[in-house]
């Protein structure tokens, strides 16, 4: 590295990628000593007249470089390759399920409105469908624990209450008249700030965006309008969705407000655990749904890829962002997932999977064939004990669980492809230095990850693309047979998923010594939501974790 250091500050290497100096800078020759202290960085071992052979290519490269940096790119341009996680081969197998939600018990209005806090979606649901109570005193209740919490906890970026009681009122209007657009309708939510919305600030949870307005509605946010949601709050992810730090803070769980959320879907999490709404949209790349859904002991849904447009949403990774409900439970989840799932043409991932989504909670879960990754399970790690007592709740049920192993191949070696794709979403903040802006500043932060990122061979990103395809074609063959699998939250599991496009809930299962909640990851086939959420329903009816909450005043 010492050999190489002087070429790579002064700029020798940078045609590797393309030069991250200004379009002002008179480019340099490219001479050999240059491209062979390149190719060391690149593991390559070309003779020197070989390389004297490339020089003339390499100068046209950066001067296409140059070019094609005059052309602004935004961030919600996307490339016009589309990830496709469908293996080769793969038929939709029937319907599962009947496509009906279960019957639930008559619900009333509690006498101690506070309770309302943390009752679930569909509760307040029927309250709001037999006039128990209204959207607009509901969506009220909902804001006052937001502004009363949010200083400590730290997990909104703006409160959109004029939007919320414009909406809140309209849905009491229409329910009011028969109207009744089904179990979402007059409900408030949260969604994190990576999710445009008009005439409220979309911040990404970063200084050099803090005041970034984007004149349109991401697709989420229309989707659940058009299912009567109310929307409450933006709410705070970690700067450009990573952790839980952003340019207002840490946001807390509220299990223990000295420690935090986890993230990137912090807010999001941390809003729904403490009562603050009944549920949040969150989103995950690499964890940011299953990790703080396990810091604040909550639902999350991280759907198949492709299932739910992300048009209006923040790119990170253009073929692995997915975005997904965090709530109670698993029924919650499936209500919020039906009215986001379908088709978007501004979002072409979502016109290669299928669009359709149906309840299959009336399945017999006795009659389910689920994997559990047995070497994964067996190993020490401080989850352990809450796991295998999840693994024994199914046994009870009469589940079958069957060993299961991942594919050997080491996933974790291709998640450049992330930090390719995320510095070519950030490019400009990169290149113009407002990258110095950010909170987090260390060396693995955002700002030290793109600028490495930038060192990323164009070749060796489409191989690690087709490796990727290696391991989408395995996971399908080892799932055959299979209605499913668990695996810790926390395993090789979670890299591996985020790159096939496999759906995870994160359930909660326990709790630490200390008292902070935790998770296992229940894992469902591709595009087979349903029957996912339908066995941790049964799990869920079963135990009574999804049911723990903070104190209700902390």
């Amino acid at each position: 590295m010492k050999r190489l250091l002087p070429y790579l500050l002064s700029g020798g290497a940078c045609f590797v990628l393309g030069a991250l100096s200004t379009a002002a800078d008179e480019p340099r020759s490219i001479t050999v000593p240059m491209v062979r202290a390149a190719q060391e960085l690149l593991g390559l071992h070309f003779t020197d007249a070989q390389l004297d052979s490339v020089r003339g290519e390499l100068a046209e490269y950066r001067d296409n470089y140059a070019a094609n940096r005059k052309v602004s790119l935004p961030n919600h341009v996307a490339p016009a390759t589309v990830f496709n996680p469908v293996p080769a081969g793969w038929q939709p197998g029937p319907a599962a399920g009947n496509g009906k939600l279960p019957k639930t018990d008559k619900v009333k209005l509690p006498a101690n409105r506070d309770e309302l806090a943390f009752y679930s979606v569909r509760q307040l649901g029927e309250l709001l469908r037999t006039r128990q109570i209204s959207s607009e005193e509901l969506t009220r209740f909902f804001l006052a624990r937001l502004r009363r919490y949010d200083p400590k906890l730290l997990c909104v970026t703006s409160l959109t209450e004029e939007l919320a009681l414009q909406q809140a009122r309209a849905a009491d209007a229409e329910i009011g008249k028969g109207r009744y657009r089904g179990p979402l309708h007059g409900i408030p939510y949260g969604a994190k700030d990576l999710f445009s919305t008009k005439g409220y600030k979309t911040t990404w949870g970063s200084v050099p965006y803090k005041d970034q307005q984007l004149d349109e509605d991401a697709a989420v946010v229309a989707r659940l309008r058009e299912a009567g949601a109310v929307l409450c709050a933006k709410l705070t992810l970690g700067e450009l969705a990573m952790g839980d730090v952003w340019y207002g803070g840490r946001t807390r769980t509220p299990w223990n407000l000295e420690k935090g959320s986890s993230g990137s879907s912090a807010g999001s999490a941390s809003a729904v655990a403490a009562g603050l709404l009944p549920f949040a949209i969150g989103t995950e790349t690499l964890g940011s749904i299953v990790s703080p859904s396990t810091a604040c002991g909550v639902t999350g849904l991280r759907p198949s890829f492709g299932r739910v447009s992300r048009a209006g949403a923040m790119a990170l990774s253009w073929t692995m962002d997915k975005a997904g409900p965090i709530a109670r439970s698993a029924e919650d989840c499936a209500l919020v997932f039906s009215a986001l799932v379908g088709q978007d043409r501004r979002d072409p991932a979502t016109l290669l999977v299928p669009a359709d989504f149906r309840y299959a909670f009336n399945l017999d879960v006795k009659k389910l064939r689920v994997g559990y990754l047995k070497a994964d399970f067996e190993r020490t790690y401080p989850n352990k004990a809450n796991d295998e007592a999840t693994l024994a709740a199914l046994r009870r049920l009469g589940v079958e669980l069957v060993p299961l192993e991942l594919p050997p191949l080491p996933a974790n070696d291709i998640t450049y492809l992330l930090t390719a794709e995320g510095a070519a979403a950030f490019d400009d903040l990169t290149r113009s230095g407002r990258d110095q802006l950010m909170v987090n500043q260390g060396r693995n932060a955002w700002p030290n990850i793109f600028r490495s990122s930038r060192f990323i061979p164009a070749v060796e990103y489409i191989q690690a693309q087709r490796y990727r395809t290696l391991l989408i074609e395995d996971m399908h063959r080892r799932l055959q047979g299979l209605d499913g699998y668990l695996a810790p939250s926390f395993s090789r599991n979670l890299v591996l998923t985020n790159l096939t496009g496999h759906p995870a809930v994160a359930v909660p299962n326990g709790f630490t010594k200390d008292g902070l909640p935790q998770t296992v990851t229940f894992m469902g086939a591709l595009f087979e939501e349903g029957k996912l959420l339908a066995l941790v329903k049964a799990y869920q009816d079963a135990t009574d974790f999804d049911e723990k909450h903070p104190p209700l005043n902390f």
